[in-house]
């Protein structure tokens, strides 16, 4: 798949065209948006990630289109189980509702920002070292395994070395002033706690990332797709994160859906890697064309069935569990 500079340009203006409207709305009139206001920016981010996957469908073709929405849905539900680590963080630091809008939009700037990056280097270090593909394959499969595992209590925040680092360098006040992140105290500049939520949601979704960038590479090896289902996950997470706060305990199933569609992808990018490159060693080092391509039609098929099964088995245990309780 090739894209000219002049599509990129094009899609880079709008999507910071898009970001910058939110961030004049957050930054104008911080707020706690209503389950209206925020059902309807989620509805208009999921049409625009629609839309754009037909554009690419027509303009590329239906592989290219079905690889972006594969991309997509699977970045959008990991986003979505990242939604459970920024509700800890919100409430560890206490940060009030009116400001949560500011604080995660900040968050979700600096998180694209650092997958941009890891975007660029993985295709790059993709397109030279085609062992990179096994690795991202049996790290996906790995990641998916310890989804399975009982999970340990949660980490506190404050174990964040960054954020350490930051309240050893910088005065940091116990009171919010407002959304500011910095205010005067005695004569002094010190910076409030909501740099430091800023930092920890940053630096959170940067862990996250790094599952959630080898998963997309292994539906499509295509930067442009990469990054663009990447942004348009991420976009509307803000006004997700009120909307579905109070749904996030029932969807107890998320996270072993979200473990079979990574031990999915991470199995077909190994394949994948079989298919075109091989091993050294292995078939004298040429191709196994006997192991079977997955197309991407099927492959967007599986993860939208995981997905459904798991957001209606999570409901459906969940309303058994309200019924024994009456």
């Amino acid at each position: 798949m090739t894209v000219s500079y002049g599509i990129w340009l094009v899609t880079l203006i709008g999507l910071a065209g898009i970001l910058g409207v939110d961030l004049l709305i957050v930054g104008r009139r911080p707020h706690e948006p209503s389950m209206r206001e925020s059902a309807t920016w989620v509805t208009g981010y999921v049409s625009l990630a629609v839309l754009f996957g037909v554009g690419v469908w027509l303009v590329f073709g239906a592989d290219a289109g079905g690889k972006f929405f594969a991309g997509w849905l699977t970045e959008y539900s990991l986003s979505v189980d990242n939604l459970f680590v920024f509700v800890v963080i919100m409430s560890q630091f206490a940060v009030p509702r009116a400001y949560q809008q500011k604080a995660l939009m900040i968050g979700i700037v600096l998180a694209l920002v650092m997958r941009g990056l890891f975007i660029g280097l993985g295709a790059a270090a993709l397109a030279h070292f085609d062992w990179l593909f096994y690795l991202f394959g049996l790290f996906l499969v790995y990641t998916a395994y310890r989804l399975v595992r009982p999970r340990h209590a949660a980490r506190d925040v404050s174990e964040n070395r960054l954020i350490r680092a930051t309240q050893r360098v910088l005065p940091v006040t116990t009171e919010y002033d407002g959304a500011r992140l910095t205010t005067r105290l005695r004569g002094r500049r010190h910076v409030t706690p909501m740099l430091l939520v800023m930092v920890a949601l940053g630096t959170t979704d940067l862990i996250f990332a790094l599952d959630s960038i080898p998963a997309i590479f292994g539906l499509t090896k295509a930067a442009y797709l990469v990054f663009t289902a990447n942004v348009f996950a991420l976009l509307g997470l803000r006004q997700l994160y009120f909307l579905i706060g109070g749904l996030l305990n029932r969807l107890v199933h998320l996270t072993l859906g979200l473990a079979a569609v990574l031990g999915f992808i991470g199995v077909k990018l190994i394949l994948d890697a079989l298919n075109d490159t091989g091993l050294p060693y292995v078939n004298g080092g040429r191709p196994i064309e006997a192991i079977p391509d997955i197309p991407t039609l099927t492959s967007l098929l599986v993860i939208v069935g995981i997905l459904a099964v798991a957001t209606i088995t999570s409901l459906v245990s969940g309303r058994r569990r309200e019924e024994s309780v009456r």
